[in-house]
């Protein structure tokens, strides 16, 4: 990526999550200002997403139905004793022997339940975090496509600023889609159990549109909510979570672009 004509071809890379940190923050800053790339993101995002739906498939039966099933069609072998000399008949099995093989029946039965149980946990919890992942990848490709519209809107207009340390950052506004797109770069890392809180300035208050990722100096980042009336936006620093209301002073406040 030694000049802008490379940063056009990674669109594909982009949609599919195959690049590396410092590549994808490369990217976006290059997106934010490039809408024919924008558009192609947002193209191969939805085939992505698609092709992801296609390739799902169903799990196998829970293990603890194969367990039971099995207990009821192996047929339990009743032991034999050797026939009495001098009547010819076979002894009776005595009491104990009758109770010692109901134990055992039973704690197999109940060991057999409890690895049931066991299995069908582990089983839970894996289609659990399926789920969860299969959940995170939507949610990430509807984000993705939604800055991605941002970014291609046909009225989208953006303004750049330089911040205090040497950060910089672009907003990018689409009054049609009452969407905007901050992509951030070179942003000092916030102090431990802080993040960066974006603002939408309504002018009497400010209303939270979403929080950074403290791990990423460099990221484009989809304002969470309406543009509405807002008149631009601001950057502080919040504890973990995020604020209702900013609790410290701006680090940047930007206009947005008429």
């Amino acid at each position: 990526m030694s000049a802008t004509a490379d940063l056009h071809t990674l669109t594909g890379a982009y949609a599919a999550n195959a690049l590396d940190d410092a590549e994808r923050a490369r990217f976006e800053e290059h997106l934010a200002l490039c809408p024919p790339c924008a558009q192609e993101v947002r193209e191969l995002t939805a085939t992505v997403a698609r092709l992801a739906t296609a390739a799902a498939v169903a799990p196998r039966r829970a293990m603890k139905d194969e367990v039971l099933a099995r207990i009821a069609t192996v047929r339990q072998d009743v032991p034999h004793g050797e026939p009495d000399a001098s009547t010819g008949t076979k002894p009776r099995r005595a009491r104990g022997a009758r109770d010692a093989s109901r134990w055992a029946l039973a704690a197999c039965l109940a060991a057999a339940v409890a690895f049931g149980g066991t299995a069908v946990w582990q089983h839970q919890r894996a289609q659990d975090a399926r789920e969860q992942a299969r959940q995170a990848q939507e949610q990430a490709g509807q984000r993705s496509q939604e800055l991605a519209e941002v970014l291609a809107a046909p009225d989208a207009r953006s303004r750049t600023g330089t911040f205090e340390g040497g950060a910089r950052g672009t907003v990018v506004v689409s009054k049609r889609l009452d969407k905007a797109v901050f992509v951030a770069g070179d942003m000092a890392r916030p102090p431990r159990g802080k993040v960066y809180q974006l603002w939408f300035d309504d002018g009497e208050a400010m209303r939270p549109a979403g929080l950074m990722d403290p791990a990423r100096p460099t990221e484009a980042v989809l304002m969470r909510g309406e543009v509405g009336d807002a008149r631009g936006m601001g950057i502080t620093v919040e504890p973990a979570g995020g604020s209702a209301r900013p609790t410290s002073a701006p680090v940047a406040l930007m206009p947005f672009p008429a």
